[in-house]
């Protein structure tokens, strides 16, 4: 059974950090791309960062890049996301998930979600 678990969420102040993790358990993360996305309150999840399975690339949303990092930890099975400089805006639930194949920016190609992880950014 594959189960992805996020933390490391919580209230920051605007300009503040939080680092969050996935934590996956039945499922070696570095042979998948692995996928963070956000849900604001009454909208779809929207694609925030991207760590491609080989090769080490990542693709970032155009709203985080230079702010937010991807990174994994193979030892661990766990895939981090570094997030800085947070706007009030980008209050949400974070999820990460794994790519079955296809498009990454796209919620419908990935499988596996964890139950996500909320981050609340103050202003």
């Amino acid at each position: 059974q594959v189960q992805l678990v996020e933390s490391g969420g919580g209230l920051v102040h605007a300009g503040g950090s939080l680092k969050l993790s996935c934590a996956a358990s039945g499922r070696t993360l570095s042979s998948y791309t692995v996928g963070w996305f956000r849900q604001f309150p009454g909208k779809e999840r929207e694609f925030v960062a991207v760590s491609i399975w080989s090769g080490g690339r990542t693709y970032y949303a155009d709203s985080v890049k230079g702010r937010f990092t991807i990174s994994r930890d193979d030892a661990r099975n766990t895939v981090w996301l570094q997030m800085n400089s947070l706007k009030p805006e980008e209050t949400a639930i974070y999820y990460c998930a794994t790519n079955r194949g296809g498009f990454y920016r796209e919620p419908e190609n990935y499988d596996y979600w964890g139950q996500g992880t909320p981050v609340t950014v103050s202003s």
